[in-house]
């Protein structure tokens, strides 16, 4: 019988759990409506994640069992008129399975550590318009959000 008491874990990522982060993504991807990235995800993310000098984090949450379900990626970014830095999160993904106990406050537990242990001083994302559940937990956790339109221009 699984405990459901126990505290959720928070970690993390190490390179034995890159196969596990890219089906995580992939899951993520699809419930977003995202076009699939080309093959070798893995191999771009690890050399980028587990580089020496990194400004990338990714957190892993795990269930009672010690299943890795879900992830939150961040890394440093600059803001202009505040001049100074803030923790980009650019993910935070929990498997459908995994929702409402407790992973996703867990993963933004950690997030904020996170950022107060890098010396920043806020954290900052974005969620699909649509996204009324995200929107929902967002908001419970007292953040605020901000309406604007995200762009992206390839330039390859």
């Amino acid at each position: 019988m699984e405990h459901t008491s126990a505290a959720p874990v928070v970690r993390p990522a190490r390179p034995e759990d890159l196969p596990r982060l890219v089906e995580l993504m992939r899951e993520h991807m699809v419930y977003e409506r995202s076009a699939p990235r080309p093959a070798g995800l893995a191999d771009r993310l690890g050399a980028q994640l587990f580089a020496d000098g990194a400004r990338l984090w990714v957190l892993l949450a795990e269930t009672p069992r010690g299943e890795v379900a879900g992830y939150a990626a961040c890394s440093a970014e600059f803001s202009f008129w505040e001049a100074r830095h803030y923790l980009h999160m650019d993910c935070l993904y929990l498997a459908e399975e995994a929702r409402g106990h407790g992973l996703g406050a867990a993963l933004m537990d950690g997030v904020a550590a996170l950022a107060r242990t890098l010396g920043l001083g806020h954290v900052e994302w974005q969620t699909p318009d649509w996204n009324e559940g995200a929107i929902r937990f967002y908001d419970r956790l007292g953040a605020t959000g901000k309406p604007k339109v995200r762009y992206a221009l390839p330039v390859e």
